[in-house]
């Protein structure tokens, strides 16, 4: 509750700032921004990307809101997860996108030990408010997550699907079919792989053919019949190129990993928050899925694509 109204709040005061028309920030920043804080008409701001397709898109459309709110943005991309999050923290980066239940796994391991229990679930709300004070006492601000959300997502070739009548996970697990599933090696022991398939949805595994994360490898696999399953993601749009059919996570087994801004809170504005939380109520997991495959597929740089498509939803002119 706390945080939408303050997002409100924000949007509000953006709105007035706006319609004044002035450069000047008429608050004298005394809204504990901190030294990292400027006005909205100048001020710099550095966005990073984790090295990565979507990543990258998703920095480009914060970095694009952002240059329209009166920043400029510098872009960088930060490949190692705790160089960014060491970034963050001391607001060498400014702003970086993340997802949910991962990133509350992420800084509770940090806060916590490395043995800590998972606070992430299946329930967005519940991992948001697991995250939310683990980012505040690291002084990180969480924003509005968007409906987009990347999961592990697993394939089945289309004829499979229709020789064995299967719809969702638990069609399989129903149809006492033994598979080979087509994933990278770690699968054998996460809990949203092999162990979770197994225990949520009565899959029969007998190996894991080590051909990675929905790669064009793994996808190929389970066309041709070397795999019967396939790890692949949520917002991958190439898989029906290779005649795969997703099956529905019907139980809930994976987390809610949707997209989310973290802020550096001393960079933090009431500008900043409005330009981000534009983008959480319109961005879909389809939406990302066809974004990646412009930039994966049809070769189309991040940046353009990610202009483009903020151009056609009017967030920008």
């Amino acid at each position: 509750m706390h945080h939408r109204a303050l997002a409100g709040l924000a949007a509000l005061v953006a709105l007035a700032l706006t319609a004044a028309a002035c450069g000047s920030d008429s608050d004298g920043g005394s809204s504990g921004a901190g030294a990292g804080a400027t006005t909205s008409a100048g001020g710099s701001l550095t966005v990073a990307d984790a090295g990565f397709t979507e990543s990258k898109i998703l920095a480009e459309m914060y970095a694009a809101v952002l240059a329209k709110a009166g920043y400029k943005v510098d872009r960088t991309s930060v490949q190692q997860t705790e160089l960014a999050q060491s970034s963050l923290e001391k607001g060498t980066v400014d702003a970086m996108p993340q997802y949910v239940a991962t990133y509350a796994d992420l800084l509770n391991s940090k806060v916590h030990g490395p043995d800590a229990a998972s606070v992430s679930s299946p329930d967005l709300q519940k991992s948001l408010a697991a995250l939310r004070p683990l980012a505040t006492g690291l002084g990180l601000s969480v924003l509005d997550p968007a409906d987009a959300v990347d999961q592990n997502a697993f394939a089945v070739s289309k004829s499979f699907a229709t020789q064995h009548n299967l719809k969702a996970l638990s069609d399989l697990g129903a149809s006492g079919q033994t598979v080979k599933i087509a994933a990278g090696p770690e699968c054998e022991s996460r809990p949203f792989c092999q162990p979770g398939l197994e225990k949520t949805y009565g899959i029969k595994i007998s190996e894991i053919v080590k051909t990675g994360v929905d790669t064009p490898q793994t996808k190929a696999a389970v066309k041709d019949g070397t795999a019967q399953l396939g790890l692949v993601l949520t917002t991958d749009a190439t898989v029906t190129d290779y005649d795969l059919v997703v099956l529905t996570d019907d139980k809930k087994l994976q987390n809610a990993d949707n997209l989310v801004p973290i802020v550096n809170t001393k960079s933090l504005t009431p500008q900043i928050s409005a330009a981000l939380n534009k983008l959480a109520p319109v961005l879909t997991t389809a939406d990302l899925a066809d974004l990646n495959k412009k930039v994966d597929a049809q070769r189309e740089k991040p940046a353009d694509v990610a202009k483009e498509y903020l151009k056609g939803k009017g967030l920008l002119s």
